[in-house]
């Protein structure tokens, strides 16, 4: 009898990675498992044992991203709201399909895991400076940088416009609202 295969924690990333790039190119209704494993380089055996199949592999790809994003929050909070801001428009450069997967409503139908996470860190940087309502606070913040990361991504801002000057902007209206205390 044939021993089952193993499949380790960086064959789970590279088909985590393969399908969020799958779903950015061409939605999450034409994925293909068979197509995924290629890109990561194995067979589609690997999917089901580490994900059950097609709808977990997408709920995972989901989790995953947002776990990565909390991450990248978690460490420029000590630094500061701006610091936050920061860390959001260069977490979505870096991770550009995740970023307009977990965002651009493709995959709203699957409900990921740990979104409380990456807001957690803006609510208690807002909280520290004072914010009423610490929760609303940090939804009007994300609005704010999540407005302008998308606007830069889908290219709508005329060419003479520069998004670094733009997202600067933002960061300043945003630490206006909530200054730190005095």
């Amino acid at each position: 009898m044939a021993r089952p295969s193993t499949y380790d924690d960086a064959l789970r990333a590279d088909l985590l990675a393969a399908t969020a790039d799958a779903v950015a190119a061409a939605g999450p209704d034409r994925v293909s498992l068979r197509e995924v494993a290629r890109a990561a380089g194995t067979s589609t055996s690997a999917v089901y044992t580490l994900f059950g199949g097609k709808d977990e592999l997408l709920v995972a790809v989901i989790a995953d991203g947002f776990a990565s994003f909390a991450a990248s929050q978690r460490d420029a909070e000590p630094d500061g709201l701006r610091a936050l801001g920061v860390a959001y428009r260069t977490w979505a450069h870096e991770h550009p399909s995740l970023y307009r997967l977990m965002f651009g409503g493709a995959l709203a139908s699957y409900e990921g895991e740990g979104t409380e996470d990456a807001l957690d860190p803006l609510i208690r940087s807002l909280a520290a400076r004072g914010a009423a309502d610490p929760l609303a606070a940090a939804l009007t913040v994300w609005a704010h940088v999540h407005g302008a990361v998308s606007l830069e991504f889908a290219g709508v801002c005329p060419p003479p416009v520069d998004p670094d000057t733009v997202y600067e902007g933002v960061l300043d209206a945003v630490e206006r609202l909530w200054p730190r205390p005095v």
